[in-house]
């Protein structure tokens, strides 16, 4: 039996790299020259925390954030961009989690997209990945494009191909 493992795992390194080099691109900026800004990356919890004079300035910022993430090798679902900024003092504030793993209802979402396709394989949700094992490795090779053809909202990555 062939099978391989759908997981959805940021590289804390790369990330770390590219949240650096927005820090020094924005700081660099002329327009914002004299402004108050500050990009953080909490390696435990996984997110980013944005500071900056103006609602305008964070949604500049991350613009900044996901083009950078991309040329890093990153996909720019891996953040969170749902919750909206606010105002505390006179800064505006904004925390951006990262998502790092695939949670539990994303996993039956995604298990049962790949089961309603009607492809001949199988699948099983263990923790935060998912494996899909097939007699033919065309079968997973199928699910591997129909995966990348449905718009999941989550970054995907197939490790662990054995055939």
């Amino acid at each position: 039996m062939a099978s391989f493992d759908l997981v959805s795992k940021v590289d804390l390194q790369k990330l770390d790299n590219a949240i650096n080099t927005v820090s020094k691109e924005i700081i660099n900026r002329f327009d914002f020259k004299g402004s108050h800004v500050l990009i953080e990356l909490n390696k435990k919890e996984y997110k980013v925390n944005l500071e900056a004079d103006s609602e305008m300035k964070i949604i500049q910022i991350t613009d900044v954030m996901i083009s950078r993430s991309m040329k890093q090798g990153l996909a720019a679902e891996i953040y969170d961009l749902s919750k909206e900024p606010f105002q505390s003092g006179k800064v505006v504030k904004k925390e951006v989690p990262v998502r790092n793993g695939i949670k539990q209802e994303d996993a039956k979402k995604i298990v049962k997209m790949i089961k309603d396709s009607g492809l001949k394989v199988q699948v099983a949700i263990m923790d935060d990945i998912i494996r899909v094992t097939g007699k033919k490795i065309d079968d997973l090779q199928e699910v591997i494009q129909a995966t990348k053809a449905w718009d999941i909202g989550i970054a995907l990555q197939y490790i662990n191909m054995k055939g």
